[in-house]
């Protein structure tokens, strides 16, 4: 199916994109190589080739490279080790509805759909896109996947396909020759998809149904300069006295630009529920051990309709018995990093408090307990050594042009 511009009737037809003004934007934002002093977060042997933030808390993120690993954030036990399932570089990943399924997009041209607590490949679409340039691939709310790409004659492509047949797509829409990679932004309560296309100076929004053609055309956001990347704000960070429904922030080559995008309403009919249907909040709907159970549940759900108000920023909950178990390695990562290998943890991060308070007339018990919570202490730090040792000589090696 051609890409078309069809006009119908949508409460989402005529949103339009707003850059801030230019105080209201970060600049001195400096891109491309810098200062090797530069603090970083270690960790990787390999690229680092794609990150995001922890939907759960706003001060964790997650990253993915050739490997696919599922971590416990809370007591950074490595879950899921998914090694053998991708033949070649993997371009994203992205969970469903309930936790209980991801895709992924391959640079093989496959589109994988897989279960990682039973580490299978439950469906596959191979050449889901023929062209050679990266493609991604999303879950939808109902269980579809939206995918980008490239044909084989380097068109830029978008398609909607259903887990259940994935012979043929429901949709196939070509855009145009360009040959920025296309970026997917899903808004689960509205169905609207925002495609930006790396390098491009544009925004195009689409709207998800369940009538053909499936992928409606909404509108263009275009504006002077083309984006080096791009990201958006969660749902609850959005200002709805503006109608405000996504906003989006533009890299420029030393600045960052927030773009509203807003819905034309009058004041009278701002708040409206069909504005602002109940969205995922930042809690959690089940623990680690609860998933890794087999259980799975849709997000908690907030209202956004009176604007979202911050709750106290819940602490993951960490078993330190598991962290310092004797029969396992210590300081296996950071919390939410997917890497190839373990990553180095600072020693305060790392080292829970040391807890001696306890009732009388157990002395000899207590002090048993504190001897081997700091053996344990011990083993930690002299791991955290060698670790350390290991980054240094790698670093001095780096530094010297060995590597």
């Amino acid at each position: 199916m051609s890409f078309r511009k069809v006009v119908r009737q949508s409460k989402f037809r005529h949103v339009f994109g707003q850059p801030v003004k230019n105080d209201q934007c970060y600049d001195d934002i400096r891109t491309g190589r810098i200062d090797k002093s530069y603090p970083t977060v270690c960790g990787h042997t390999g690229p680092v080739l794609d990150i995001d933030w922890c939907p759960h808390n706003d001060h964790v993120i997650a990253s993915c490279d050739n490997v696919v690993i599922v971590w416990n954030v809370g007591t950074t036990e490595e879950l899921y080790r998914l090694d053998d399932l991708h033949p070649d570089l993997i371009y994203n990943v992205c969970w469903n509805r309930d936790g209980s399924l991801f895709c992924s997009a391959c640079k093989d041209k496959n589109v994988r759909i897989i279960d990682p607590r039973r580490g299978q490949v439950v469906a596959e679409k191979e050449r889901a896109h023929e062209g050679a340039r990266p493609m991604r691939a999303i879950f939808l709310a109902d269980g579809k996947i939206f995918t980008t790409g490239f044909s084989r004659m380097s068109e830029r492509q978008l398609a909607l396909w259903d887990p259940e047949n994935l012979e043929e797509p429901m949709a196939l829409q070509e855009l145009d020759s360009s040959n920025g990679a296309l970026l997917p932004f899903y808004d689960p309560d509205t169905n609207v998809v925002y495609v930006c296309g790396k390098g491009d100076s544009s925004i195009r929004y689409f709207e998800i149904t369940s009538e053909a053609p499936y992928i409606h055309f909404l509108n263009t956001f275009t504006s002077k300069e083309p984006q080096r990347g791009m990201g958006w704000m969660p749902k609850r960070g959005l200002d709805v006295n503006k109608c405000e429904i996504a906003r989006f922030y533009k890299l420029h080559e030393r600045k960052c630009e927030p773009i509203i995008m807003t819905v034309p309403r009058k004041m009278v009919s701002k708040r409206v529920n069909d504005l602002y249907p109940d969205t995922a909040g930042p809690e959690a709907a089940m623990e680690a051990e609860e998933w890794v159970a087999g259980k799975t549940a849709a997000p908690i759900l907030i209202s956004l309709r009176e604007a979202y108000v911050p709750t106290k920023q819940r602490d993951f909950k960490v078993n330190r018995r598991s962290l310092l178990h004797e029969n396992r390695p210590a300081a296996t990562s950071s919390a939410g990093l997917s890497a190839t290998h373990p990553s180095a943890m600072s020693q305060s991060a790392a080292m829970p408090a040391i807890n001696v308070s306890a009732a009388s007339g157990d002395g000899g018990q207590i002090t048993e307990e504190v001897l081997r919570e700091v053996a344990s202490l011990r083993a930690l730090v002299a791991a955290q050594g060698e670790r350390i040792a290991r980054l240094e000589e790698q670093l001095s090696r780096i530094e010297n042009g060995d590597v």
